[in-house]
């Protein structure tokens, strides 16, 4: 019986996981998205063509492996659809090799209606949701009165679902919120309701599998299956920067609630860290930047979020917070990326601790949103050159494998390969 791989991002996400993911895709058999939603944004980029995933798995174009949306994934059907059309433009068949949970929970309209409204009633004390659904949708399932896939084929269906959208118009009300003024993409509720449904017709084209069984048989029959994460460690519902965080469990931990699997069927732990930060919204952030530096890393970086298009904070990388997600997640391999946008930077810095109330840690204090957090830097020459036409690792430049070095040294983690461009083919593995 094989094991199943994991790849997850340990910072704040958009660490490059939909990239790395459609590189390790010709090792694997079955790619599967354990958790997250339509809040996920995953780029790849090859033939010079960009494409973005949010619901489906990364290793989609590739025609002949197998892809999983498991039990702990929510998806948006609207947004399901709009995908499906954008892979079919590129010519992707993917009801070829798609299979879809039926455990896995739907996000209504109402949803992303009551998303709005709680982020309205919160003020000044948001938390930056990209207003997908996906708090709501994962309250409804925690209150055990969501809507599932599977749902869908039942003949009360219209009943459930009218229940609960009327559920949330009430809450909705209750928080001061106009419902009728609310739009999705320019529709008000009823309009955008309509499309959805449509869009039902589109989610129902796919084979809806008990993906318990049908992960596990993989494994039984040796079938190779890579475990993709969404969003990141930091923005863990437990463990990240509650309650800046998203609403499921991001970790290593998740794959065995989000696809159904026994602890021990988990193999190697490949976590992704950018050669820098970013972090999109609100919530702590010690290695922010806020000057000149902080803005050519935005900029260079291309870093905007891939889901809501808002512009990400940029810092210089956070050890102690990469130790801790390394800790938590069990993590085997790192894969580094993006070190090509500081191509240029005279100098670069590694935050290696923390400096809390005069007194040096290394840890992540539970009051991690309210104490005053110093970062403890450590400056690294720049390398100063193009990275651009290196094909091995050995031969990128000696400051640059110096700074990966460090961070190997001080996660105690094997940098397993670097991504020096956006490009599927620029990965160097070590």
């Amino acid at each position: 019986m094989t094991k199943i791989d994991v790849l997850l991002g340990l910072q704040w996400g958009d660490e490059g996981k939909g990239k790395i993911v459609d590189v390790l895709t010709p090792g694997y058999d079955v790619i599967a998205r354990f958790q997250g939603g339509p809040n996920a944004g995953h780029t790849l980029e090859f033939n010079g063509m960009k494409h973005v995933l949010h619901i489906i798995p990364s290793g989609i174009f590739h025609k002949d492996k197998v892809n999983l949306i498991g039990n702990g994934v929510l998806i948006e059907p609207r947004i399901f659809r709009q995908e499906i059309e954008a892979l079919s433009e590129k010519g992707v068949d993917a009801t070829q090799n798609l299979f879809i949970s039926k455990k896995a929970h739907l996000i209504l309209p109402s949803h992303r209606m009551m998303d709005a409204a709680n982020e309205q009633a919160k003020g000044n004390s948001k938390i930056g949701s990209t207003l997908k659904g996906i708090g709501p949708a994962y309250t409804d399932k925690i209150a055990r009165s969501g809507i599932r896939v599977g749902d869908t084929l039942a003949p009360d269906f219209r009943e459930h679902y009218t229940l609960l959208k009327e559920q949330h118009i009430r809450m909705a009300q209750t928080l001061g919120f106009d419902v009728k003024a609310f739009r999705i993409d320019g529709m008000d509720l009823d309009q955008y309701e309509a499309l959805w449904m449509e869009s039902l017709e589109t989610l129902k084209k796919f084979r809806f599998v008990n993906s318990e069984y049908f992960i596990n048989q993989c494994l039984k029959d040796n079938k190779k299956v890579l475990a993709e994460g969404a969003q990141a460690m930091m923005l863990d519902i437990d463990f990240g920067t509650y309650p800046f965080v998203t609403s499921s469990n991001t970790i290593t931990a998740g794959v065995c609630t989000g696809l159904g699997v026994a602890p021990s069927t988990i193999g190697k732990v490949m976590g992704i860290t950018k050669a820098y930060c970013t972090r999109v919204g609100a919530g702590p952030f010690p290695t922010e930047l806020f000057d000149e530096t902080g803005s050519r890393l935005c900029e260079l970086g291309h870093e905007y979020g891939a889901t809501t298009g808002r512009p990400r904070r940029c810092g210089w990388i956070d050890l102690p917070a990469l130790r801790y997600a390394c800790m938590i997640n069990g993590v085997t391999d790192l894969f580094v990326t993006k070190p090509d946008v500081m191509n240029d930077f005279e100098t670069v810095k590694m935050c290696t601790a923390y400096k809390i109330n005069g007194q040096l840690t290394d840890e992540i204090p539970f009051e991690y949103n309210t104490l005053p957090i110093e970062p403890v830097f450590t400056p690294y020459d720049g390398w100063k050159q193009s990275l651009q036409g290196i094909d091995r690792y050995d031969d990128l430049p000696e400051r640059l494998k110096g700074y990966l070095d460090a961070i190997e040294q001080q996660t105690g983690v094997h940098i397993a390969a670097v991504s020096i461009s956006p490009d599927r083919k620029d990965v160097l593995f070590k």
